[in-house]
């Protein structure tokens, strides 16, 4: 335990501070000023529609870029020294992911009045945010294509200033929409912001001109396709497939219990995203490497024992303090029209504490490359997120969402737990090791 803590807080903390705290802070303040503008000038309803568009906008970008961030980084640190690898490398990354964006692109800019009523009722028409977004998409993954060469670089300091102006940008920019045009002002905001970025990533590499040139489509590796692909699959699962399955439970929340409920769902669900994303950048930043380097079940069992003794007594705390300040926390971070969301703070915090234990074994499949392990347990989640919260939702009501929640997060951290007890230790070795 002691030599856990004394880690952290020598290494972790340590690359946590200089490379995404600020990075961190800076979206979470951005999120929460954010949403208390919208929660002030747009309410409750606006909320629930400007979660559908969220969550679209996500599931399209990843899906735009085929899930090869992850896989971009990783590639170029280890090429970067090799230029024909490297070449390669950045080459088929940039021609498929210019090829996926502009099918995309298209689809969304000619089918706009499809994805309106997909999206939102049939008393809303918002085709314009659709086609601005369409428009908007292929800046936002020449951003991230930039920055994943950046990040394969290890221009850390680059990547932090680029960071915290593009949040500060996007803040700036949701504010001005908003107060302007509310409910659209919103919207639009929601479809350019990720995208606005983008000159001041790609002068990072414009300045190495040598790199750029090398971007050609003769380098196109189906070998390089190939490498990419477990990062492509298992970005696609979660990045694509969880936002479309809120997409599905918010619209089965609005057709049968209300659009005002469906905003406090959307309410309770952005607050939990700002408190896990520390908390998941935290772990991430010591398991991965960590787990790297383990060989034997034993010691894998020692480690995750280790990390929890460190990390449940710290997130039960955190966790009942935000359960025993909800009220004021929704009144701060929102307006007191969204006070019926604080009913659904208990099942929420209760799945996200499970969420959290679930991550720090779940982190050891991409660890030691069980990209199938992870794709599988991943759409178990997904699928169980859907029926479990439709399912509860039609007995309890809104409440029943969040016990979804909970439930969904349960047996997924059981088929973690199960995975980890058998097929996974054949991967790592025997006992006696």
């Amino acid at each position: 335990m002691k030599q856990l803590l004394r880690y952290i807080n020598d290494h972790v903390l340590i690359r946590v501070a200089q490379l995404n705290t600020a990075t961190i802070i800076t979206k979470i303040l951005a999120g929460l000023i954010t949403s208390k503008a919208i929660a002030l000038l747009i309410g409750v309803e606006g909320m629930a529609l400007i979660g559908n568009i969220r969550n679209f906008v996500t599931a399209a970008q990843s899906f735009a870029i085929l899930g090869f961030y992850k896989g971009l980084v990783k590639h170029i640190s280890v090429f970067k020294s090799n230029i024909f690898r490297l070449s390669e490398t950045i080459s088929t990354a940039y021609y498929l992911g210019f090829f996926s964006t502009f099918i995309l692109s298209f689809i969304f800019y000619y089918n706009a009045e499809f994805f309106n009523s997909f999206l939102f009722t049939s008393g809303y028409n918002f085709s314009y945010i659709i086609k601005i977004f369409a428009l908007a998409l292929p800046f936002y993954s020449l951003n991230m294509f930039c920055f994943s060469i950046l990040n394969g670089f290890s221009k850390y300091k680059l990547l932090l200033i680029i960071n915290i102006i593009g949040q500060v940008l996007g803040v700036l920019i949701t504010l001005v929409l908003i107060y302007q045009n509310n409910i659209d002002g919103a919207l639009i905001a929601s479809v350019i912001a990720p995208s606005l970025v983008f000159m001041i990533t790609a002068i990072g590499v414009i300045n190495r001109r040598s790199l750029v040139s090398q971007v050609k489509i003769s380098n196109v590796s189906i070998k390089t396709l190939e490498r990419f692909g477990p990062f492509a699959l298992m970005a696609l699962v979660t990045s694509v497939g969880l936002p479309l399955v809120y997409i599905f439970i918010r619209k089965y929340i609005i057709s049968t219990v209300g659009i005002s409920e469906a905003g406090y769902w959307e309410a309770i669900n952005r607050l939990s995203d700002y408190y896990l994303l520390f908390v998941n950048s935290v772990i991430a930043l010591y398991i991965v490497p960590k787990f790297q380097n383990l060989k034997t079940k034993i010691a894998v069992k020692e480690e995750i024992k280790k990390l929890y003794k460190a990390i449940i007594p710290v997130l039960v705390i955190g966790l009942v303090v935000i359960y025993l300040l909800r009220y004021w926390i929704i009144k701060l971070f929102f307006t007191d029209d969204f006070l019926p969301a604080t009913d659904l703070f208990f099942w929420q915090l209760m799945g996200d504490f499970l969420k959290v234990l679930s991550i720090v074994i779940a982190y050891q499949f991409i660890a030691k490359k069980m990209f199938m392990h992870f794709v599988i347990i991943e759409l178990f989640l997904v699928v169980m997120l859907y029926f479990s919260s439709v399912y509860l939702i039609d007995i309890f009501g809104l409440e029943g969402v969040v016990m979804g929640h909970f439930f969904s997060h349960l047996m997924y951290y059981g088929i973690i737990l199960l995975i980890f007890g058998t097929s996974m230790f054949r991967v790592i070795g025997n006992d006696n090791k």
